[in-house]
């Protein structure tokens, strides 16, 4: 079903062979030294490279074509761009408006933001998509890909490389730097072939093929901040819909980015019909094409899949679950209370099985990864006739944009799915972080979305509540709601799966969206709410550091949503303070409370000029030292955090507490290291293991980070008891060292740098 190759492969004549077939073509030396330039990557990558070189191994200066923000994110962006001499828009930036597009949280708070951005797109010359019209992915397919452009988005799911576009998603700080005219630096990434073959069986939809990627790659980090690059014969066999898929979920691998072929008509066909001809042109890989690395699908084995909770890599086959249900969910459950590591919490998925059937109290099908025409389409299909009954099970369906609603209003699927009992909702993003459809305490709710991590559906395990999330295509969770919310794989379902042609028209968004793009507006004022506050100050680096460990988490892997939990705190991202009073919340309660202790301690320092007994006891007994400046700041040691949103608060909320620096064995993703470089905080790497409490001593440091050191000699106290840590940093850029010096990126830009 999936192979993969974990050596360099070369693609010729449409065959992924190895080093010594290669040769046998004849292609030279130099020929194959070069085929890593034969990739869609690389072709896209030097494109809107304008740094000096496209080359493995060398850094990369990237310039996008356009940039894209929710109403969770872009604020704090463009607050923090204003603050560093913003005074126009460089390139297209959308800022649409489906996390908070409820507004029912906080009272006036989710729309004032709007108001803001809107004022914000009129000033500076933005794309203003209002609440209800469209999630943001589903727009930037729509409007804003382009066969052979990159685009930067504040939100991890930025992917639309089944539409020829390498779209990579980062926190707001890398969109910043976009805004004032500065590059996205990266190492030359890894190119990994992902093959496709063969045909999805029916019943079978994207998500199944999806996870059953992720469930192959994301344990070992097999495409680890790569790029994956589809290709292979299969792809023709799939719809444009079911591509984009199956694309927006390679987030879930931690890849950097994807790309796909683009050479058909499915392509050639969606920018047509949505008067963008001149946005499609043929990518496909060259005669000759070297990748680091392989994965073969074979579609035609792909079965329908369930991620079971908290990850979408605890992939299992759908019908073994429902042949043998309390043997794979009592697995699944010793899991999962391994991961959660509360025995407060009642935390089961074996009391599902009633009869020897699993039965689940909800379905939802929504967001980029659901929402879409196909999907529903599809979903209607299934749906058409029946009943989702008047029992426990309910199912809520999101079109995920205006246009797709419209036509699956004029096609009649809208009025099949009502019948049936499903409720039919806007365009929103809730559901995939936990701001809507929030199921009962200790329900499993299945679901087409882009996570299941925990309290990712909305619950609150710190204040004893609990439910799931199991995630799984939209045509088996189709078969299931007409099955009575018994758990049903769509292979088993009798049903018509043709989709009629998508039907696209222009003039919905043309009537809602305020395109202000080449022409701001300077004398706009912006429109501020009670909530909308600027980011407080931050300190540079001083010559000497000390930190006390406000949060250690011993868990394989930390989500962003651990670090900063999503849902309800999502209204006060306008407010870094205020936001900031989450940060651990849900894993760490006592954190904030530690670092606002800490903080107090450097305040005291700031104001006396001397280190308060505690630290001072620390200093002397590791018998260092330390000459010129020094600060006192908190820090977290984590085994591998970062995994998931590209959410900057999961950063910036530490930072103004008075965060310094994370600790970790290795970094779940780029983004979450650069959230912490371009926040000031120092990403140390380091074998060692920490305790809560424990202070952490690094004397020279701002020598040693001007100087590119990637090793810090450190000493840990704890109770009296000293040890030597060695910490290490993975190499920084210039203008990453200078942020970090600096304090922060707004400090940066300050300096005039």
């Amino acid at each position: 079903m999936i192979k993969k190759t974990a050596r360099g492969v070369y693609l010729v004549d449409g065959k992924l062979i190895d080093e010594a077939q290669a040769k046998a073509y004849n292609f030279g030396e130099d020929a194959l030294a070069e085929a890593y330039k034969g990739t869609m990557a690389y072709s896209v990558l030097a494109a809107h490279n304008v740094g000096e070189e496209t080359a493995k191994g060398k850094l990369l200066n990237i310039r996008f074509d356009a940039l894209a923000s929710h109403d969770i994110t872009y604020v704090g962006i463009i607050q923090t761009a204003k603050a560093s001499g913003l005074q126009k828009f460089p390139l297209p930036y959308v800022l649409t408006n489906c996390h908070n597009s409820l507004c029912a949280v906080g009272g006036t708070i989710n729309e004032d933001d709007h108001v803001f951005g809107l004022s914000a797109a009129k000033k500076y010359g933005g794309i203003f998509v209002p609440p209800h019209q469209a999630v943001i992915h589903t727009y930037m397919r729509e409007c804003m890909s382009g066969c052979g452009k990159m685009i930067l988005g504040s939100d991890s799911h930025t992917r639309y490389g089944a539409l020829g576009t390498m779209a990579i998603g980062e926190g707001g700080p890398e969109l910043v730097k976009q805004l004032l005219s500065r590059t996205y630096d990266v190492k030359y990434p890894d190119v990994v072939a992902i093959n496709l073959k063969g045909k999805p069986r029916h019943g079978v939809g994207p998500q199944d093929v999806a996870l059953a990627i992720i469930g192959e790659v994301f344990k070992d980090g097999f495409v680890k901040n790569k790029v994956m690059e589809f290709i292979g014969d299969g792809i023709k066999n799939l719809p444009i819909e079911y591509r984009n898929g199956i694309d927006v979920m390679t987030t879930e691998t931690t890849c950097l980015s994807s790309i796909w072929r683009t050479d058909d008509e499915e392509v050639k066909n969606y920018y047509a019909i949505r008067g963008r001809i001149d946005d499609y042109r043929p990518v496909a890989p060259a005669a000759l094409a070297y990748y680091d690395a392989a994965v073969e699908v074979d579609l035609s084995q792909i079965t329908p899949k369930i991620a079971l909770p908290f990850h979408p890599s605890n992939v299992y086959d759908l019908e073994e679950l429902i042949a043998n249900p309390y043997d794979v969910l009592s697995e699944a459950e010793k899991k999962g209370r391994e991961l959660l590591g509360n025995d407060k919490l009642d935390f089961r998925l074996t009391d599902k099985i009633k009869d020897g059937k699993v039965l689940v109290e909800q379905g939802i099908v929504a967001g980029c990864a659901g929402g879409t025409y196909d999907n529903v389409y599809e979903v209607a299909s299934i749906m058409k006739g029946a009943s989702v009954g008047s029992g426990a099970f309910t199912m809520s369906v999101y079109p995920s944009s205006t246009p797709i609603y419209y036509d699956l209003l004029r096609k009649g699927c809208i009025a099949d799915l009502v019948e049936a009992g499903v409720n039919v909702k806007t365009a929103f993003c809730g559901p995939c972080f936990g701001a809507g459809d929030v199921p009962n305490n200790g329900a499993l709710s299945i679901r087409h979305t882009t996570r299941n991590f925990e309290s990712r559906e909305g619950s609150k395990p710190g204040n004893g509540q609990i439910a799931s999330v199991a995630l799984m295509d939209a045509r088996s969770i189709a078969a299931t709601a007409a099955n009575g919310g018994v758990l049903t794989s769509a292979a088993q379902v009798d049903y018509d799966d043709s989709i009629a042609p998508f039907e696209y028209d222009a003039k919905i968004y043309e009537r809602r969206i305020y395109n202000g793009w080449t022409k701001p507006e300077e004398s706009e004022p912006l429109h501020y709410g009670p909530n909308i506050k600027d980011w407080p100050e931050v300190i540079a680096l001083t010559d000497n550091l000390i930190v006390k460990f406000a949060a250690v988490i011993h868990d394989p892997v930390t989500t962003t949503d651990e670090l900063i939990p999503s849902g309800e705190t999502s209204s006060y991202r306008s407010n870094p303070l205020k936001l900031a009073e989450f940060a651990l919340s849900r894993k760490v309660p006592e954190y904030v409370g530690r670092a606002k202790a800490i903080a107090a301690d450097e305040k005291e320092l700031e104001r006396s000029g001397k280190l308060p007994a505690e630290y001072r006891s620390a200093v002397e007994a590791s018998g260092l030292g330390l000459e010129g400046s020094v600060s006192i700041g908190s820090g977290v040691y984590a085994v591998k955090p970062g995994d998931g949103s590209a959410r900057e608060q999961a950063a910036s909320c530490q930072r103004v507490l008075g965060g310094a620096c994370n600790v970790a064995k290795e970094y779940a993703t780029k983004r979450y290291r650069s959230n912490l470089v371009n926040w000031g905080m120092l990403p140390f790497l380091s074998d060692d293991d920490f305790a809560d409490g424990e202070i952490l001593i690094v004397p020279g440091v701002r020598a040693a980070v001007e100087s590119g050191a990637t090793e810090f000699a450190a000493k840990a106290v704890k109770d009296g008891a000293v040890r030597d840590v060695t910490l290490r940093m993975e190499p920084l850029t210039a203008s990453e060292r200078d942020i970090v010096l600096e304090g922060c990126l707004i400090n940066y830009y300050k300096s005039g740098k």
